[in-house]
């Protein structure tokens, strides 16, 4: 600072000034108006920002503004739109944040569309390490369909063909009734999957009759008496509903596994409470944990209990992995009951479009590739693969992220910001405030205007048939029929500047019937785990634990 504005500084605190010209300018454009009749507008503008300044030299909750009156506020404005400023500015196309702009584009253009192709080659940098890619085949096959499917439930009286790309797990409340309306409507037309989120089942989406996924929550709603616990009238009711193909059971999630939720009673409407079956304008708790079971054994039985009242239909849960010895007394109930889930899904815990504590967000749940091999790999162990389908989500966008999945042990995938990104939405993540700009997640009627019904269910058509056509070439390269048929002797790694290798070289797979056999050294997290697991307990027995 030079000497004469640090001695200025001394008399005058030069981060004053800013509030100081807006009083020169008042008393100027007031003398103009009064002297001279010129118009009032300036002089009214530079005595509010006058009043302002004030009012943040004397107020007591921020020091910034105390500090520099009227200009502080710049700070609040860009600190306010700086995810915007990032977002269009200064990331680069592969920036993931959570999603890079290249990811959004894709959806995007395939939502609406548009010409998907890139020219002038890749830009990713193919000798870093973590570079993935699928070996073609030089007799690429010709598939007449992209219209994968997958069977859940074969043995159960309401069997389900499901697409290999589904809407993952989204709540009424957590979304717009426009953003559900849309995805419905997207839905039935191109015959895949809706998850409905633990929110339950909405007026909204029943409108179009699209495939529903039920999936049902520690606070069972939709399907709970006046305490909050499970009625199986009220569950047996809407179950029957032939809109309904799948009953999922929710233990935890990948945004935040382990963590209850609230939703705050004003933001409780009419139709959420309706839904939901909970009192209107009250808060409306998730619980962390279930309570109509509390062992592995009564979760298998929970699990039967409501297949058998919905008339058979393919019953299953979701989970986020957390303690594995937890997963494996789950298994263990299996073999005990002699009862499997049709189903499993497998959730990443980078996944989740809800808020959550940062803590959770960043560092609970394991991500979805140790999650989905692990499950695999014990059902593979236990000869109950061929029984229960896995699907999974977690970052799943495009046709290569599905290869990639279902070549790690998946049956078929979910997909949740995906679809919000083909309804519209920008990653402005203000998710969590009601002020969606796109109106996918608000419930403000005026917001959720803006999203017009029919125009985002055609996007959320054509995003899912573009995926599942990019999904088809793919399985087309590589010579083969089905994406089923994709393993991880088809994907590659590179490790090292100058080393690749198969995931079925670099990744853990135990043989068949391997748990069976007792053989634990197939995996270390078998030998120390395994032993601790019960199938009358989600807690471990310590003692019977091996030391890695």
């Amino acid at each position: 600072m030079q000497e004469w504005l640090r001695r200025l500084n001394d008399v005058f605190p030069v981060r004053y000034v800013s509030w100081l010209v807006c009083g020169v300018l008042a008393a100027y454009f007031g003398g103009q108006w009064l002297a001279h009749g010129a118009p009032p507008w300036p002089a009214l503008a530079a005595v509010a920002l006058t009043g302002l300044g004030f009012r943040d030299r004397f107020q007591a909750k921020r020091s910034v503004l105390r500090n520099y009156p009227v200009i502080g506020h710049l700070r609040y404005l860009l600190e306010y739109i700086r995810p915007e400023i990032r977002q269009y500015f200064l990331e680069s196309d592969s920036d993931a944040a959570p999603f890079s702009r290249q990811q959004r584009s894709l959806v995007y253009q395939r939502a609406k569309g548009d010409p998907d192709k890139r020219p002038f080659g890749t830009q990713k940098d193919v000798l870093n390490p973590g570079y993935e890619w699928i070996n073609h085949s030089l007799v690429p096959s010709r598939i007449e369909s992209q219209d994968f499917r997958v069977t859940i439930g074969a043995n159960r009286a309401k069997p389900y063909s499901a697409s290999v790309f589904n809407i993952s797990a989204m709540s009424f409340g957590a979304l717009s009734a426009n953003a559900i309306l849309a995805l419905n409507a997207g839905a039935r037309r191109g015959h895949f999957a809706h998850d409905t989120g633990e929110g339950s089942i909405s007026s909204h989406h029943r409108v179009h009759g699209g495939d529903l996924i039920w999936e049902i929550g520690s606070g069972y709603f939709g399907c709970r008496d006046e305490a909050g616990r499970f009625s199986p009238d009220k569950f047996q009711a809407s179950a029957s509903d032939p809109q309904v193909k799948l009953i999922e059971i929710k233990l935890s999630q990948g945004a935040k596994p382990g963590h209850g939720g609230v939703l705050p009673g004003p933001k409780v409407t009419t139709e959420i409470a309706m839904a939901r079956g909970v009192a209107e304008g009250v808060d409306c708790i998730s619980p962390a944990a279930h309570s109509a079971f509390s062992t592995p054994i009564e979760l298998m039985q929970f699990v039967d209990r409501l297949r058998n009242l919905s008339g058979g239909k393919p019953t299953g849960f979701k989970l986020c992995i957390g303690h594995p010895w937890e997963w494996f007394a789950i298994c263990k109930a299996m073999l005990e009951t002699g009862i499997t889930p049709d189903f499993i899904v497998v959730d990443g815990g980078e996944g989740g479009t809800g808020a959550a504590p940062l803590e959770f967000t960043d560092h609970v749940g394991a991500p979805l590739q140790e999650g989905l091999l692990l499950v695999h790999n014990t059902l593979v162990g236990l000869e109950l693969r061929d029984q229960i389908r896995i699907g999974c989500a977690g970052k799943i966008i495009s046709a290569f992220d599905i290869a990639r999945a279902m070549a790690m042990g998946a049956d078929w995938c979910n997909s949740a910001r995906g679809f919000m990104f083909a309804l519209g939405c920008i990653q402005a993540q203000t998710c969590h405030t009601g002020n969606c700009p796109t109106g996918v997640a608000t419930q403000d009627p005026v917001r959720q205007e803006a999203l017009v019904v029919p125009d985002k269910a055609e996007r959320v058509y054509r995003f899912h048939q573009n995926t599942l056509h990019a999904l088809k070439e793919l399985v087309q390269a590589a010579g083969l029929q089905h994406p089923s048929e994709i393993t991880a002797s088809h994907i590659v790694r590179r490790t090292r500047d100058h080393e690749v290798r198969l995931l079925s070289n670099l990744l853990p797979f135990i043989p068949p019937g391997a748990l069976l056999r007792e053989d634990l050294e197939v995996h270390s997290v078998f030998k120390t785990y395994w032993p601790a697991a019960s199938a009358d307990s989600f807690s471990p027995n310590l003692r019977r634990t091996t030391t890695p």
